[in-house]
C-alpha cells in the first residue's frame, strides 16, 4: 500500500496526517469529520474559536463546500491551484467548527501532487492549517513538525512561505505571502474596473 492510500486510510479513521503542500506542512483531518476537526485543534493547541481553512482537489469540489460568482472563480481560475486560501461564504455542508459561527470558510488547492492525490482518495475536503503549535513557526521539514499526528506524508523541505489568504467578498488580501504583489495588484485593478 503506498503512502497516498494509507492517508486516506488514516483520514477515514478520523486520524490526523501531516502532509505537504506548495508551501508548509500542512495537519490534515477530514474537514467533515466534528472528532477529526477537534483533534486538529487540540493537536495546535489552538482556540476552537479560531477558523480553520480546507484544502480541496479541484474547482469542482471548492464549488461543493462554498458559494462563489463568476467574480471569485475568475480569481480562482487564475491563482489556483497555488499558494493561496480564498475566503469565501460557506455552504452549510461545513461544519460550524470549521467557521465559527463566520458564515466563511477559507479554501485552499494546493499545487503539490500528494497533496491532491490524498484529497482526491478521499473525496472530500481536508483541514488546511500549519503543522505547528498555533502561533509557532511553520513546519518546511518534517524534523520541524512538533504536533502529533498518526501519519507523516514525506515530502522532503518545502518553500517556506505561507499562503497569501485573500477574502474574495472583501477583494482584500488578510495575509501577505508568495504571490501577495501579484494578487495586490489583480485586486485593484478589479476595483478600477469597478467588478
Amino acid at each position: 500500500m503506498d503512502i497516498v492510500e494509507r492517508a486516506v486510510q488514516a483520514l477515514r479513521r478520523d486520524e490526523i496526517i501531516a502532509y505537504p503542500t506548495d508551501t508548509v506542512y500542512g495537519l490534515g483531518g477530514d474537514a467533515f469529520s466534528d472528532e477529526a476537526v477537534l483533534r486538529v485543534y487540540e493537536a495546535k493547541m489552538r482556540p476552537v474559536g479560531k477558523p480553520i481553512s480546507v484544502a480541496v482537489s479541484d474547482t469542482e469540489m471548492l464549488c461543493a463546500v462554498a458559494r462563489v460568482d463568476d467574480r471569485e472563480m475568475d480569481f480562482i481560475g487564475r491563482f489556483l491551484p497555488g499558494p493561496v486560501t480564498v475566503i469565501l461564504e460557506s455552504k452549510s455542508c461545513i461544519p460550524d467548527l470549521l467557521t465559527v459561527g463566520t458564515g466563511k470558510i477559507g479554501v485552499r488547492i494546493p499545487a503539490h501532487d500528494l497533496a491532491l492525490a490524498i484529497i482526491r482518495g478521499l473525496g472530500s475536503p481536508i483541514t488546511a492549517t500549519s503543522a505547528n503549535i498555533s502561533g509557532e513557526r511553520d513546519p518546511v521539514s518534517p524534523a520541524e513538525i512538533r504536533v502529533p499526528y498518526d501519519l507523516l506524508v514525506d515530502g522532503g523541505t518545502l518553500k517556506g512561505v505561507p499562503s497569501t489568504v485573500v477574502d474574495l467578498g472583501e477583494g482584500k488580501i488578510l495575509r501577505g505571502g508568495i504571490l501577495a504583489g501579484e494578487i495586490g495588484r489583480y485586486l485593484l485593478e478589479e476595483k478600477r474596473r469597478g467588478v
